[in-house]
């Protein structure tokens, strides 16, 4: 059922934005069901727009991404379309653009290169993992389990991506010289290529470098400008023209006109590869849903509209899967197209339909131009943009300026990818975040309080040392939940800071606000706890309980233990309040 309109002019002042609608039925599953039929025409004109944009930025670098994971340019072309056109289907956001990225191609070819193969295998290994990662993103959606995404840390994705990058760089080195290059990792890779290079094709290398000199001044000189397609086209003319396959100068090769079959994945072929298409699916996962989640609640804030998470799943669980059966290449969220889609004027998916369709035309007419385009241009675009992308020099800045583990661990990641290779380095990801989540959880913080002058407030007495403290009252605050992780810690901080307290406390003060947690065993310590300090003369406290903490320990009667009366609201009353006798 349609909501109404939304009457506020956008950005432009030419049209509304397009109605909320709530999606119920066969809807709910396929949005463009509901929100078709209130389409504006209006909204037209900039959809249009914004498709051909995307179109012209995502063609010439979905080129550059199928040479990344190590097939034919053609089946970057393929998961393109079905990408822009699935997720108009079933996607939630209006300005989500998807399709083949840098970082996911990076993992696929981890994938190739671990399974060794090549030729027609090596097309039907990447579709089989495209599929199976489309088919964990159906899953994602149907059990909500969105937090999977969180056993890789921020600072493990940096470093992956920027191992990934170099790689990727790595390998297109012989390309710029018309070289070869071999070796079990990147290092030996590099050092393959350096032995090579008396070996240079002169050609070759001048227009890898001009390549590299245009496409990068144009990201920095006229970043509105499309480097991508200008040297696509300029390549293509260059390599037709000049012919310089003739000169030496390797070139693309042919690229069949037309879209592609659909084909289903042989079940035996998968099952000789099934190792390496579940490791790589699970990477692809882990990467690119963290990134379709934030692109588009961005999206969505940014446009006062809502988003279904589920949703966005299952949409790139479908793009995948569709891109999968065509031959292509994994597809998710692409933010530089995506922010060209949303400054482009994109009123809805139908953006993304226009994208799908332009992409579809370029197959049917203009495919086999690409047969004339030289190497050394293909891998400056793929340089381009795996620099551009995936080497983020300020997140690396900013994670050793505010926190050093956490620039290690990116630092680790990157050395991980580089000495293991991709897979490798997602799963070296993967337990880096695990074990520093285990070690944050194992290891919390307590925190002494005092009273700040004049007020009920109380804070951190090493912050702030002119903080009040109450003779003979100890005030702490726990800093996590209470479960069996870090109930041990729980206990041997406290008897520290009653060890080092002098004069010894009669009555310790626990602020519980920040426990929003406790299991069976955390409340087991508390009790132990209680028993301890028994036979001390010394009297515990509870203050800011949260309810469902408060429920635990009162059926594992530690409220009974600790008695009712020294459970307060705020922790001023529970120092304040009439103090025992010091023994």
């Amino acid at each position: 059922m349609a909501g109404s309109s939304d009457q506020s002019a956008d950005e432009t002042g030419t049209s509304a934005d397009p109605p909320e609608a709530v999606p119920s039925g066969i809807a709910k599953l396929i949005p463009i069901v509901g929100w078709l039929p209130h389409y504006n025409r209006k909204w037209l004109r900039p959809d249009l727009i914004a498709g051909v944009s995307v179109a012209a930025l995502v063609v010439p670098k979905s080129l550059g991404y199928a040479g990344i994971v190590g097939v034919s340019v053609e089946h970057g072309l393929y998961a393109a379309a079905a990408g822009a056109i699935l997720y108009a289907l079933f996607g939630t956001s209006r300005q989500i653009a998807t399709g083949p990225s840098s970082a996911l191609a990076a993992v696929a070819a981890g994938g190739l290169v671990t399974s060794g193969l090549s030729g027609d295998d090596a097309v039907a290994l990447v579709a089989a993992i495209t599929m199976v990662t489309g088919l964990l993103y159906l899953l994602l959606a149907l059990f909500k389990m969105g937090w999977i995404s969180n056993f890789l840390s921020k600072a493990v994705i940096t470093g992956f991506l920027f191992g990934a990058a170099i790689q990727v760089v790595i390998g297109e080195l012989p390309k710029l010289t018309g070289t070869e290059a071999e070796g079990s990792n990147s290092w030996r890779e590099l050092g393959s290529w350096v032995e090579g290079l008396d070996q240079t094709d002169s050609t070759t290398l001048l227009i890898g470098v001009l390549s590299l000199v245009l496409i990068f001044g144009l990201r920095f000189k006229a970043p509105k400008v499309p480097g991508a397609l200008v040297l696509v086209v300029i390549g293509i003319f260059a390599g037709w023209a000049l012919d310089l396959g003739d000169e030496g100068v390797a070139l693309v090769g042919d690229v069949p006109r037309g879209l592609p079959s659909v084909a289903f994945p042989d079940l035996g072929f998968v099952r000789d590869n099934i190792q390496v298409i579940v490791g790589s699916s699970v990477g692809l996962l882990l990467i690119g849903f963290s990134q379709t989640a934030g692109d588009a609640r961005s999206f969505a804030s940014k446009h006062r509209y809502r988003i279904d998470i589920n949703q966005e799943s299952t949409a790139q669980g479908a793009a995948n899967v569709g891109a999968g059966l065509v031959g292509g290449i994994p597809v998710s969220t692409s933010l530089s197209a995506s922010s060209l889609n949303d400054t482009s004027g994109a009123k809805t998916q139908v953006a993304s339909l226009t994208t799908g369709a332009v992409i579809v035309l370029t197959l049917l007419l203009l495919a086999p131009l690409f047969s004339d385009l030289p190497l050394p241009v293909l891998a400056a675009i793929i340089i381009e943009a795996v620099v551009g992308g995936m080497m983020d020099v300020p997140a690396m800045r900013r994670l050793f300026r505010v926190d050093r583990v956490d620039f290690w661990i990116a630092i680790v990641a990157i050395l991980g990818v580089l000495a293991a290779g991709v897979l490798a380095g997602v799963l070296i990801g993967v337990l880096l975040s695990i074990i520093w989540l285990i070690y944050v959880s194992a290891t919390p913080s307590m925190t002494v309080l005092a009273r700040e002058p004049d007020t009920q407030v109380f804070r951190s007495l090493e912050r702030y040392s002119d903080g009040e403290t109450q003779s003979g009252v100890l005030v702490v605050k726990f800093d996590a939940g209470l479960y069996f992780a870090s109930s041990g810690a729980f206990e041997d901080e406290l008897r520290e800071l009653f060890d080092a307290a002098d004069p010894k406390p009669h009555t310790i003060v626990v602020s519980f606000e920040a426990v929003s947690f406790i299991d069976s065993q955390g409340s087991a310590q508390v009790s132990s706890i209680l028993d301890l300090v028994e036979g001390r003369g010394v009297e515990i406290r509870l203050a800011r309980v949260h309810p469902d903490v408060l429920e635990v320990l009162g059926k594992d009667n530690v409220i009974d233990q600790l008695g009712e009366d020294n459970v307060y609201g705020n922790i001023y009353r529970a120092v304040m309040d009439e103090q025992p006798d010091a023994t």
